[in-house]
């Protein structure tokens, strides 16, 4: 709901926007009674509600703002040169600018709007013009009553019915019982910060003939400054500034250089000499940097009502989201840990890595053509302790459990979402029809068709035309997912060529590690090219984007976010799909190996896994693109205002920035991006795709995604407060195609997981033997102890001399093993070479792929019932939710039904009195 300001008096001694906390119950409660309002009982509707705001609260004779306050706005730039009118939006344009003509024309049409301005020249470069913009009280009204702004029209008094009582009652009980626990560290002191305190009221619709019945006790601060920017914004839109059906709006403006940049002003500085407990908020700027994007609060709630008063609704709820999926994290990140720390305490345990230890005398084939030599499998001892880490008994069930983790957090989230819409009076919101965009009005104006909703004719896109561009788009998306391909085709080449050149290597570290070597690198070249093909794919999607020619802005918006999703997605999880599906799956078998255009040996996996590749895939790229992306977050807007700080200290002196009014202080600092939320909810999204897609090979991704975030609330809070101008404020209901997006990543990540348990790691191989070859075969259990000798079993024997001559290695081992290597082993299910089918599949292969096959059904079938049973019963609004909106629209309707009560009494009165008075006179 719309917070209102609370007292009368507390507004001379407040800042422009009232505190924004709601309190408990009971003390609020406590505060009715105590200011003379009768306790609600449980029967009475009447008392639900502040009888003293029946009648006009509008005081004219009340004082606009306090001396300091009205003295601080005047010095920092807030207000006219008047010190009274606040700048409520500023367009900064060049006088040397070839547009001025149409900016007379805008102007001059502001102006017959109502809207008051003021111009005034930059302090640093003469050629630079700010225009200041002030919405009067009228035109606000009028305006807000257009644009079906809600606004405080009753006071809320909450009502409690008997179990509440009872339980508030008990909640008293056991915290005298608990009082000795220190108090919850996460969320604020209302004490210590009373600017985070805010009542709730009933709002309705602006209306200026009920204007009497909304909660006014101050004309300038009864619009929030986020409203009133809105406002401007929303007239700047409709101001003509051309002879024309179209020739209207801001946009188009910025678009051809009539104006450099349009922007609302940041209340005043985020710092301050005084503490905030001890002197209160300078500002809401200053709060919010104090109680959000300061470092020492990272551990706090954020105040998500202080965020959407101040940003607007469609910022808060990114950052509601975020700090949504952040906290949805801990149970995900928590039973990753457990996951992997079981791996590692089952270690000494584990059967198959203690057999590839002790197996000193099995003779491994070499990995590659010629120059690597044979192996003994001990060596890779090490690699079969981590990758038992990663692939242990519990890896099935966390990736069921992440499976309905994805579920659940899309749930808990919609009914997350529906209490803010509710709270931040979203319910009943409807988003206005965009307007048409200028290039495809100047593409299609001379082909018209009436809207069926306004009844204005507008151009029209034929349908031959539409489609025509959506193939070639399609065409477009397509060819650049085979240079996605393409890449991760050269990566494939470069990692088959580089492991027998680190075999060849002279320093012994590398030689003996080719394979982990060959991996790492691979990675880190495929990173650089990841953030390479990144740029080539923004510029493309935009490419194509316009192209398409969208209509209206959210059809551009919703197009080119899924372009750009598809291109990073498929970009960032090629070669990760690579190495869990596809790598040592196809290389053949020693003396018969399959190889690209005939010469090349694809590369295989290592001999105690492929999984351990997966891991260092996602483990490196996961942190280097997150540590990359935090830093250009950050540090490029950092870099970029420390040099025009840099800059304007050495052309106007040390202290020039400190006598800047706000205006110039702003303009100095980077805009926004252009493409508004997008880089922010697309890297999140990407995130939350590694989180569950492959999480069954990687459980510590939770953990890993967790910190991030934990350091990206902070880090982003930090960009908006301090060193971006502040975004203009806007509505928004929820994060819009994200979440469909979202969706289809939790179906992704069912059908991943299952492969990845089943091809990738040895989960279902094991499984077999246990209960089919090995000691326990036929006894329905699968122990530690029934896998003795499950290596053996699943290593083939090669007879060395079949081998190729181009695969033959260069040595014969007899430097290592005393004798020459007549046989190796390999990993694959095949009969020897002395039996009648030399090197056929066995019949334990056909068990495990069948296996597999078997468990790829089960486990997506079930997961699907999972997920949908648990969507099925969590309701998208919370019942309290639900009850609470039904008691509105109930109290409302009595409201309503006293409201015309006592209109009719007025009349009824009114038409007594004239009455009397006619009858005084014939008497």
């Amino acid at each position: 709901m719309e917070e209102s300001s609370s007292k009368a008096d507390d507004s001379s001694t407040q800042d422009d926007v009232p505190p924004l906390v709601v309190k408990d119950v009971n003390v609020l409660l406590e505060r009715e009674r105590s200011e003379g309002v009768s306790s609600p009982s449980r029967d009475d509707d009447s008392t639900l509600f502040n009888q003293g705001t029946n009648s006009s609260i509008l005081d004219d004779n009340t004082k606009p703002d306090s001396s300091v306050r009205e003295g601080r706005s005047k010095s920092s730039g807030l207000c006219f040169s008047d010190g009274k009118s606040r700048i409520d939006y500023i367009l900064v344009y060049r006088k040397t600018s070839s547009q001025s003509e149409k900016r007379e024309i805008f102007e001059r049409n502001i102006r017959a709007e109502g809207l008051q301005m003021e111009k005034e020249a930059s302090l640093t470069n003469s050629d630079v013009i700010f225009l200041k913009l002030h919405a009067p009280w009228d035109v606000l009204c009028r305006y807000a009553e257009l644009m079906n702004i809600r606004m405080p029209f009753r006071r809320k008094i909450l009502f409690m019915h008997r179990r509440q009582k009872f339980m508030s009652r008990m909640e008293k009980r056991i915290n005298k019982c608990r009082g000795w626990l220190p108090r919850k560290p996460m969320k604020f002191d209302n004490d210590a910060l009373p600017d985070l305190e805010e009542n709730e009221s009933f709002t309705a619709p602006f209306s200026r003939s009920r204007i009497h019945h909304f909660i006014i006790h101050n004309k300038d601060t009864f619009f929030s400054n986020a409203t009133r920017s809105r406002i401007a914004h929303h007239i700047l839109q409709r101001v003509k500034y051309e002879e024309g059906k179209n020739k209207m709006g801001l946009n188009r403006l910025l678009s051809n250089s009539s104006y450099e940049a349009a922007f609302p002003l940041h209340e005043g500085s985020y710092h301050s000499k005084n503490s905030i407990r001890t002197h209160g908020a300078e500002n809401h700027r200053h709060l919010l940097y104090e109680c959000w994007a300061w470092w020492g609060v990272w551990y706090k709630y954020q105040p998500l009502d202080l965020i959407r008063r101040y940003f607007g609704e469609k910022i808060g709820l990114y950052f509601a989201w975020l700090g949504w999926y952040t906290g949805m994290l801990f149970p995900a990140a928590l039973v990753g840990l457990l996951v992997f720390l079981y791996g590692l305490f089952t270690l000494e345990h584990c059967q198959v890595s203690k057999e590839i230890c002790q197996a000193t005398d099995i003779i491994m084939c070499p990995i590659c053509d010629q120059y690597c030599p044979y192996l003994r499998l001990s060596d890779s001892c090490i690699y079969a302790k981590v990758t038992h880490l990663f692939d242990n008994g519990a890896t099935v069930f966390f990736a069921v459990f992440m499976a309905v983790w994805a579920t659940v957090f899309l749930e808990f989230w919609k009914r997350r979402r529906a209490v803010l819409a509710y709270d931040w009076d979203l319910i009943d919101w409807e988003e206005e029809e965009d307007e048409i965009r200028p290039q495809f009005e100047a593409k299609y104006s001379k082909k018209e068709r009436t809207n069926p909703i306004s009844g204005k004719p507008e151009p029209h896109q034929a349908f031959s035309d539409k489609y025509s561009r959506l193939i070639i788009s399609a065409s477009g998306i397509f060819f650049m997912i085979l240079v996605v391909i393409a890449a991760v085709f050269g990566i494939v080449i470069y990692r088959v060529i580089t492991v027998s050149t680190f075999a060849a290597f002279d320093w012994a570290l590398i030689r003996n590690n080719s394979q982990v070597a060959t991996t790492g690198t691979a990675v880190c070249i495929n990173f650089c090219m990841i953030m390479l093909l990144n740029v080539l794919y923004e510029k493309v999607a935009l490419l194509l984007t316009n192209l398409e020619q969208p209509r209206t802005e959210s059809e551009w918006e919703n197009s080119f976010t899924l372009k750009m999703f598809l291109f990073q997605f498929v970009n960032l999880n090629s070669s990760t799909f690579y190495i869990a599906f596809f790598l040592g799956r196809f290389t053949g078998r020693p003396g018969a190996y399959l190889r690209l255009i005939n010469r090349w040996k694809l590369e295989e996996c290592h001999p105690s896994g492929c999984l351990i590749d997966l891991c260092m895939q996602m483990g490196i790229i996961m942190v280097l693109k997150q540590t990359w992306n935090n830093f250009m977050e950050l540090g490029y807007p950092l870099i970029q205002n420390w040099w025009t700080r840099r800059r304007l200290r050495r052309e106007h002196g040390q202290k020039a920035k400190a006598s800047f009014p706000q205006w110039e202080r702003d303009y100095n600092l980077q805009p926004m991006n252009a493409y508004g939320l997008f880089d922010e909810y697309l890297e999140m999204i990407l995130q939350f795709g590694f989180t569950t897609i492959f999480v069954a090979a990687f459980p510590l991704a939770p953990l890993l995604a967790l910190l991030n975030n934990v350091i990206e609330i902070r880090l982003d809070a930090y960009k908006f407060v301090t060193q971006w101008r502040r975004p203009l404020p806007s509505q928004a209901k929820d994060i819009g195609i994200w979440y469909g997006i979202l969706e289809g990543i939790g179906i992704l990540s069912v059908i991943t997981n299952a492969f990845v348990i089943a091809v990738t790691s040895d989960f279902i191989p094991r499984l077999v033997y246990a209960y089919k070859y090995g000691p326990c075969a036929g006894q329905g259990r699968a122990g530690e102890g029934c896998m003795i000798g499950y290596v053996n079993a699943s290593l083939s024997v090669f007879r060395v001399s079949d081998f190729e001559t181009r695969s033959e290695p260069m040595t014969n081992g007899s430097e290592l093993f005393g004798e020459a290597v007549k046989h190796c082993r390999y990993r694959d299910y095949r009969e020897p070479p002395d039996t009648s089918e030399p090197y056929s599949y066995t019949l334990q292969f056909w068990h495990v792929l069948a296996a597999r096959l078997a468990f790829i059904i089960v486990f997506e079938h079930m997961v699907f019932a999972i997920k949908t049973l648990i969507a099925y019963l969590i309701p998208d609004l919370p019942k309290d939710l639900r009850d609470r909106m039904r008691r509105e629209k109930y109290l409302i309707q009595e409201m309503m039904y006293e409201a015309e009560l006592e209109r009719l009494q007025r009349e009824k009165n009114e038409k007594k009195k004239k009455y009397r008075a006619h009858h005084k006179e014939w008497p």
